[in-house]
């Protein structure tokens, strides 16, 4: 018996969630992947002379000659070709992409960015293409207006107290992905504890400490604009959103800023503090194209993988971790060890899909994405564990990585450890 290819949605269907600028930034991605196809067949069609005793010309990877030629009239055309789609479509979008037009986009349309951001993010902001993620604060599904005061108070519609909670997505997610299942965490939160709920969206193809560093100073500048004297900040951080805020904080206090004194809780969801297996894999990946000389110029495929995610190889917190360094070429750890933030009580939950603790749960298995003992801070070096108290850990056994975001015993054991009004640890 043949598998059945999924009917495809109607066209209608998936043109009701693009935009017209979209068309813009599609057409810019599909230039710069035409590039990368290029070079790719230049390097394989190097690699065969080479191989057969042919003079290989101007580089290992790029041909002399007529043939060299080719490729850069062929390079050259595309160029034209981008740069003619763009200015047409840069000139039409002001008559069709009014923003009033689209005040909401379709949550569709915004899982995909989210994961092409996750993706592709670093090279998307690098090339200033439209698709890449800004930085948000969110409310109630609408971005939050810091500026004047008056506009985040508007935004926030009244909801407005003296704790902050806020809530950080994982790779290739975003601020809308929080609701799972008819569950979100940050609404449950909010009616058990009259705490005000921000959701943060950002470009998960950015490094994290990038990421961390922008979203300090988010933080400082709602902290200024907070309506009502601020007593509290929580902070919930899923997957990469906990590396992501541990970066925060350590940027805030070597910069001197206000918020940290007033953060007393952070908890980390599935957080990969010391990476994922999966991100390793795309490593081995590159090493085995780049075994012989015909299948080295693939590694270029291999290697369109994103800052970020190349960060959760060992889950990168600050910019000394990976600045200097390939990010494509060493397997090694370099990072600079960080514990977690004194004064504030951090609580991690950790999930698997088996049944019970062993070696598979432990190193290999854990919740499909991130192994149970990086969850949990546990490292074979003592210098990198990280101390989180006994009852300050929770593991969700039989639970996959997106099901920590509606499993109720993980909610349920959140607002047990924000309920009580804790001293800092």
């Amino acid at each position: 018996m043949t598998a059945r290819t999924p009917p495809r949605p109607p066209k209608a269907t998936v043109l009701r969630h693009v935009r017209p600028a979209d068309l813009q930034a599609a057409a810019q991605l599909a230039a710069q992947a035409t590039h990368g196809v290029i070079n790719i067949t230049e390097g394989v069609h190097q690699a065969v002379r080479r191989r057969l005793g042919l003079s290989a010309g101007a580089s290992a990877e790029q041909a002399s000659g007529l043939t060299g030629q080719i490729y850069q009239v062929v390079r050259g055309v595309t160029r034209l070709v981008g740069w003619g789609t763009d200015a047409a479509l840069g000139a039409l979008l002001p008559l069709v992409d009014d923003p009033a037009t689209h005040p909401d986009a379709s949550p569709e349309r915004e899982a995909v960015l989210a994961a092409l951001n996750g993706v592709l993010g670093d090279r998307l902001q690098l090339t200033g293409n439209a698709l890449a993620q800004p930085m948000l604060l969110r409310h109630g599904g609408q971005t939050l207006a810091l500026n004047p005061p008056s506009a985040l108070s508007a935004s926030l519609g009244g909801q407005v107290g003296p704790h902050l909670l806020l809530l950080v997505h994982g790779l290739c997610m975003n601020d809308a992905q929080w609701l799972r299942d008819g569950h979100d965490h940050g609404t449950f939160l909010a009616q058990a504890l009259g705490c005000t709920p921000v959701y943060l969206r950002y470009n998960t193809g950015l490094h994290t400490s990038t990421n961390g560093r922008e979203l300090a100073s988010v933080l400082e500048r709602l902290v200024a604009a907070w309506p009502v004297p601020l007593e509290r900040i929580s902070i919930v951080g899923h997957s990469m959103g906990g590396l992501v805020s541990r970066s925060a904080v350590q940027v805030a206090r070597e910069a001197g800023q206000q918020w940290p004194a007033l953060l007393r809780e952070m908890v980390f969801l599935g957080t990969p503090h010391h990476g994922a297996p999966l991100e390793r894999a795309g490593h081995g990946v590159d090493l085995l194209l780049a075994a012989t000389p015909f299948t080295a110029p693939f590694t270029r495929l291999g290697q369109l993988r994103s800052a970020g995610i190349t960060d959760l190889r060992h889950g990168h917190v600050q910019d000394a971790d990976w600045q200097g360094r390939d990010r494509f070429a060493a397997s090694d750890d370099h990072r600079v060890a960080l514990p977690l933030p004194d004064g504030v009580a951090c609580f991690a939950v950790a999930a698997t899909l088996a049944g019970q603790r062993g070696l598979l749960a432990d190193r290999l298995t854990g919740d499909g994405l991130v192994p149970l003992r990086s969850a949990l801070g546990q490292h074979d070096k003592p210098s990198r564990q990280l101390a989180f108290a006994p009852d300050h850990q929770q593991v969700a056994w039989r639970t996959g990585h997106l099901d920590l975001l509606s499993s109720r015993p993980v909610a349920e054991r959140l607002l047990a450890w924000l309920k009580a009004d804790r001293a800092p640890a």
